[in-house]
């Protein structure tokens, strides 16, 4: 019990302290682990409602964190990169449309691939350039 109040502060505090950039990371964090949820049951069991369910909610979790990435993109500042970069969410967006609707994992393996790459590129980006301009002209991170 004290462990998850400590682990919910931990958290907790955590977000209330990282820096706009670091708020990115832990969104890629986020919905790459709800792929990662998702993929699992999806492999386990296509037939069992608990985990059709489970697959459902955390491909939609992990929806809903894209949308929140592509929305905070800044195309004027960003210019063809975050064109880009939103086109590229759309696509992980319509594929994990489709692994929900056929309940495939193979699509959200790719998406998970993807977003883990995009995510280590943004990783790296912020221990080079911690506060720079280029972080703030793809995100609205100021």
């Amino acid at each position: 019990m004290y462990a998850q109040n400590y682990a919910r502060t931990y958290r907790a505090n955590s977000i209330l302290t990282a820096s706009p950039g670091q708020l990115v990371l832990l969104l890629f964090d986020a919905a790459l682990n709800s792929l990662a949820i998702a993929r699992k049951a999806c492999d386990e069991s296509v037939t069992d409602p608990r985990k059709l369910e489970v697959v459902h909610s955390q491909l939609v979790k992990a929806q809903k964190i894209i949308a929140e990435l592509q929305g905070t993109l800044n195309l004027e500042a960003g210019g063809e990169f975050a064109r880009t970069m939103y086109r590229l969410y759309d696509y992980y967006d319509r594929r994990l449309l489709e692994a929900n609707l056929k309940k495939e994992s193979a699509p959200i393996a790719e998406v998970e691939r993807l977003l883990g790459e995009v995510r280590n590129a943004w990783s790296e980006m912020l221990r080079q350039q911690e506060g720079t301009a280029p972080q703030a002209a793809l995100h609205h991170v100021a």
